[in-house]
């Protein structure tokens, strides 16, 4: 059951954060997220990403979210290497998260 990354819906992980179930990992590179960002989320760009500088998610599941659901499956597998049980993303990213009409934030 090593490396595998479960997918979550928008709909899922937007219910899950309210509630305080899960820790939202934006990996988004600082421009993208400026553009438009997750409410809640705390960004660790895939480009520098050290599974180290994920903030301690306090009992939280840890979810990763990108743009379109590519990113956030690389990052949970280098977190999974370093030997967290980080195995969520959000499937179909920023873009899904829209289609599902989830607000976002501009600037970060």
């Amino acid at each position: 059951m090593a490396n595998q990354v479960q997918d979550l819906t928008p709909d899922e992980v937007s219910k899950g954060v309210a509630e305080g179930r899960y820790l939202l990992v934006d990996v988004r590179e600082p421009n993208e997220v400026q553009a438009e960002a997750y409410p809640y989320g705390v960004v660790v760009p895939l480009s520098t990403f050290d599974p180290k500088a994920i903030p301690d998610p306090q009992g939280k599941q840890v979810v990763f979210a990108c743009r379109s659901g590519k990113r956030s499956v690389t990052a949970s597998l280098a977190a999974q290497a370093a030997g967290l049980p980080y195995d969520k993303h959000l499937a179909g990213g920023m873009l899904g998260w829209k289609a599902a009409g989830l607000s976002s934030k501009v600037g970060g």
